[in-house]
């Protein structure tokens, strides 16, 4: 998967699931402070996107998201687990 493809089922979580503005969700978006999603948001968003997680991967350490601050860290931890 792409990180294109990454990032968009990561906004299209984020405005569904979290009730987000689909104009708030960029690459740049604090997830903190620009989306206001705390620890126990970021863990619901790692268990979401597990779905996207290709088959012969395990599941993600959460301990790579303690250093996330922006949706493109998101993804770029993902693509890198992922890879």
């Amino acid at each position: 998967m792409t990180k294109e493809e990454l990032f968009a089922n990561l906004k299209n979580i984020l405005v569904s699931e979290f009730e987000l503005e689909e104009s708030a969700v960029t690459p740049q978006a604090l997830i903190g402070e620009d989306l206001d999603l705390d620890s126990i948001d970021a863990i619901d968003l790692i268990v979401k996107m597990k779905e996207f997680a290709p088959a012969d991967k395990g599941a993600v350490d959460p301990s790579i998201f303690k250093s996330v601050k922006t949706v493109q860290d998101v993804v770029d931890a993902l693509a890198d687990a992922w890879a």
